[in-house]
Formats: structure tokens, C-alpha cells, sequence
């Protein structure tokens, strides 16, 4: 039986790197299968992982009927047994629908990839509908940590050094990591201002205390202020 199944976690938990390897390891099998993406960190096309690792593949844009693609690609003759989506949170929810039509139509398997919730910790459309159709919803085991050592559960979006919980869904930040580990996953250039993203646990969060917050309200750099019960800069909205 094929499955629709979602991959899901926080950034920096290896959702990118899994998607590579599920696509190897279908392939060394004899597998066929095709590859998407949507507003990867490095350009159109291109399903890349922190780690380095990248590969070709199709990019997403709002307008693609996924139904229609893969219906077109076998009726031209290829063989396709699998799909990897990934940034599967950017997907359409009609296009999740899509996916899950392919799998219960054309018994090929999808394997989606994608955050579950963004920076104000509300569902992404996609992922919702992900959540509400696929056979499986498996979290990521490899766990993304908070600047405190805790496990990481929400993504902060970081702008002019402080968190905000207020703007687009979709703003993509800077892709490389700072000092801190500030990464992103989420969207692209904010005009002027200097956009991050980071992983924080659920304390953090809700205080709105990233590491360069916590760092600032430090008695010195080496002694993080892990009690404290506000965030030395006041959040500001985005």
C-alpha cells in the first residue's frame, strides 16, 4: 500500500538531510521517483541540507497541480513509484489534497518534509493539512536544541536582534549561522532590517528570550541567565 506521509520537527532537526536519504535509498532499490521543493536556502531547484549535501529538483510555486505533473510524467512513459516534497509547510492545502489523491489514485508514495508550526507557533496551512490526511505524521528523532540545552519545540524569528511574534508567515532570513546557531527555514530578504531565525523550547519562547537576549542580560558571558523571568529587551512587533 503507498502511504502519504509527513516528516515533521523544528528547524535545524535534519528534515532536509532525511529527504536526501530517503531519496537514496529508494533509488539504489531500482525506485524511480521525483523530487520538490519550495524556497530552499539555496535557490530554485534545489533540495540542499545544512550539512552540505544538495540535489536538483522541482520548484513548487502556488500554481503547480501536483496531480497533473505526475499524471503527465507516467503517461509520457516514466516509471514513478515516490515523490520527496520538501518545505512541504509552503505547499498549498489544495496541493496537499493533490498528494494525497496521487497515493490513493497512482499508488505511489509521498514522503513529505516540512515544519510544522512558524514563528507566532501557529500552524502552517500545508502542514495542517498535512496533519488532517497523511497515513502518518512521524516528528523528526533527531532533536534541535534551544540556546539552554532543552529540546527545541518553536521556531523565533529574529528581527534587528529581537524576537518578534507579529508579520509575514513567510519571510525567509538569513541562511548562514550566526555565533548563537540563528538560522532559518521560514522564507526572503526583509528590506533593510536584519532577519533570523532560531530554535527555542517552549520556556524561551514564551519570553521571548533568544540567545542574544539571554547573552545581553548576562552578569557575564560566560553565565547564561537561565532563571530569569523576562527578556532584557522588551518584544516589539514585526
Amino acid at each position: 500500500m503507498a502511504e502519504l506521509v509527513f516528516f515533521s520537527g523544528t528547524m535545524d532537526c535534519g528534515k532536509s538531510t532525511l529527504a536526501l536519504q530517503m531519496d537514496h535509498n529508494h533509488s539504489v532499490r531500482g525506485r524511480a521517483g521525483l523530487i520538490f521543493t519550495k524556497l530552499d536556502r539555496a535557490g530554485d531547484s534545489v533540495l540542499s541540507s545544512r550539512l552540505g549535501l544538495s540535489t536538483g529538483a522541482r520548484e513548487v510555486s502556488d500554481d503547480v497541480d501536483f496531480w497533473e505533473v505526475v499524471v503527465g510524467f507516467a503517461t509520457s512513459g516514466h516509471r514513478i513509484d515516490y515523490l520527496i516534497c520538501d518545505e512541504a509547510q509552503f505547499y498549498t492545502p489544495p496541493q496537499v489534497e493533490q498528494l494525497a489523491r496521487i497515493v490513493d489514485e497512482m499508488a505511489v508514495d509521498v514522503f513529505a518534509f516540512g515544519i510544522t508550526s512558524d514563528f507566532r507557533a501557529q500552524l502552517f496551512p500545508g502542514s495542517q493539512r498535512f496533519i488532517e490526511l497523511a497515513d502518518r505524521v512521524q516528528v523528526l528523532q533527531v532533536e534541535a536544541l534551544c540556546w539552554c540545552g532543552n529540546k527545541a519545540t518553536h521556531n523565533a524569528r529574529v528581527v534587528d536582534g529581537v524576537m518578534v511574534v507579529e508579520g509575514e508567515q513567510v519571510l525567509v532570513g538569513d541562511t548562514a549561522p550566526t555565533e548563537h546557531g540563528v538560522m532559518d527555514d521560514e522564507g526572503c530578504g526583509a528590506g533593510e532590517h536584519a532577519v533570523e531565525y532560531e530554535v527555542l523550547c517552549r520556556r524561551h519562547y514564551m519570553r521571548r528570550m533568544t540567545s542574544q537576549a539571554a547573552r545581553s542580560a548576562a552578569v557575564s558571558a560566560d553565565v547564561l541567565p537561565f532563571d530569569l523571568d523576562v527578556c532584557a529587551v522588551p518584544p516589539v512587533a514585526g
